[in-house]
């Protein structure tokens, strides 16, 4: 190594993906679990969406809580 070339600090580590969350995680499972709450009036057609789209909230939701 050459004496006058400068060498490179190393840094804090970056941390990729949102900064904390803002949130209450409980909110949004509640939120999910309401999109339950009118599926007596949707036809049985209908059924399997509606409980995939609360599946992919729920899960959103519940990963976002930390040591989970």
């Amino acid at each position: 190594m050459h004496p006058n070339v400068p060498r490179p600090v190393p840094g804090p580590p970056l941390i990729p993906g949102p900064g904390p969350q803002q949130t209450d995680p409980r909110a949004g499972i509640d939120e999910a679990v309401a999109g339950l709450d009118d599926l007596d009036t949707l036809p049985p057609a209908e059924h399997v969406d509606r409980f995939e789209a609360v599946h992919t909230e729920l899960t959103v939701a519940l990963s976002s809580i930390d040591k989970v």
